[in-house]
């Protein structure tokens, strides 16, 4: 039944989704409240920027991995491949509105991407009885 092997794909994007975005919002405050305390200094904020950017950047391909290995699921290269490019170029686009107070990447760009991670979960080995 190739639908199950969607809908938990579904679930493992939309989760990994939720957890690297609130990583970002979260990592680009404390990066704002460096900075609003050191004011003077060049580069203040820049180090956690960079953390935050990279700790979403590397913990989504490996969010969606492990999201479908728990699920019982294999074969999911096409997935965690494409799915974190595609999570990257997304973020990286939506860069400056997360970094915004209260800032978020929009809804349906989101949703779009939940979408691209349901039909990318639908590639996988074929299995045969």
């Amino acid at each position: 039944m190739p639908y199950i092997r969607h809908a938990k794909g579904a679930l493992t994007v939309a989760a990994a989704t939720a957890a690297c975005h609130t990583l970002m919002s979260v990592g680009y405050t404390w990066a704002r409240d460096s900075r609003a305390t050191d004011e003077h200094t060049m580069f203040s904020g820049a180090f956690e920027f960079l953390l935050t950017t990279t700790a979403a950047w590397t913990l989504m391909p490996l969010l969606l991995w492990a999201g479908m290995r728990i699920m019982g699921e294999t074969g999911n290269a096409a997935l965690v491949l494409v799915g974190g490019l595609v999570w990257a170029g997304l973020s990286g686009y939506y860069i400056d509105d997360i970094d915004f107070p209260g800032g978020h990447i929009p809804v349906m760009a989101l949703a779009a991407y939940v979408l691209l991670g349901t039909a990318l979960a639908g590639v996988g080995p074929v299995r045969r009885s």
